[in-house]
């Protein structure tokens, strides 16, 4: 049989479609949205090993420790297992469903999901780069500046109010009082979800270098910086969401 990074073809050739090299910037929330795509697909079923972790890193393109980190989250979440010894490696588990996946359905009954993501990006993406550009009062950029290091100070049960109102002032400096009442709608959507899936230490590190980084792209006034920037954190935050999804 042909062989393909480093595997035979036959059980890998089926974890093609959902593996792919991740895209730089959001390399822990991608990995673990294909991960958590395999095992909803049943591409990997309980009780079967996953691809071992240095195929698995070569395939996402990202390093063994992300990939660790990865798995570390689902392992927490009760997905899957390491074993030891020479059969060993990571196996998935058998899980009944749970409840919060019984309340993520219901909630997504009446959500489009993709709708909802892309709409929020375009908002968020024209918020910072409406407040790049136009650039801050002083008092503006003393909220904004606030508003961030509520969300470094915040412990973890209060983290996502602190996230929202981070991007809500955000919002809200644009200039656009129409604008800041759309993302206010569609937050609430996003929330709704997201209150459904497990705070991740990982990701929100992430994210709040990804906030500093915004925030100091608007101080500075540099559009193309605070637009690309909210841009990768939606899509992150995006690619978390979907791999959560049933």
């Amino acid at each position: 049989m042909a062989k393909t990074g480093g595997t035979t073809d036959g059980p890998a050739d089926r974890l093609t479609p959902v593996l792919r090299p991740v895209r730089a910037g959001n390399g822990f929330e991608e990995a673990l949205e294909q991960i958590l795509q395999l095992l909803r697909l049943g591409l990997v079923s309980g009780g079967e090993r996953l691809p071992a972790e240095r195929e698995l890193a070569e395939r996402m393109g990202i390093s063994r420790v992300t990939l660790r980190e990865v798995l570390k989250v689902l392992t927490d979440q009760g997905l899957v297992e390491s074993r030891r010894g020479r059969y060993g490696g990571t196996f998935v588990l058998h899980r009944p469903e749970s409840q919060g996946e019984d309340e993520l359905r219901r909630r997504l009954a009446g959500v489009d999901v993709d709708d909802t993501l892309r709409f929020r990006e375009v908002l968020e993406v024209g918020a910072a780069g409406l407040c790049a550009t136009h650039g801050l009062t002083d008092e503006g950029a003393e909220r904004l500046r606030t508003a961030l290091a509520a969300t470094h100070d915040a412990p973890l049960a209060e983290y996502r109010r602190q996230d929202t109102l981070l991007h809500l002032t955000l919002a809200e400096l644009s200039g656009s009082p129409s604008l800041t009442a759309q993302y206010a709608a569609v937050r609430a959507k996003l929330n709704d979800l997201l209150d459904c899936i497990p705070l991740l230490v990982r990701n929100l590190e992430h994210s709040q270098h990804q906030h500093a980084a915004l925030v100091e792209a608007v101080l500075e006034g540099d559009a193309d910086a605070a637009r690309e920037v909210m841009r990768e954190h939606c899509e992150g935050t995006a690619a978390l969401l979907r791999g959560f999804l049933p």
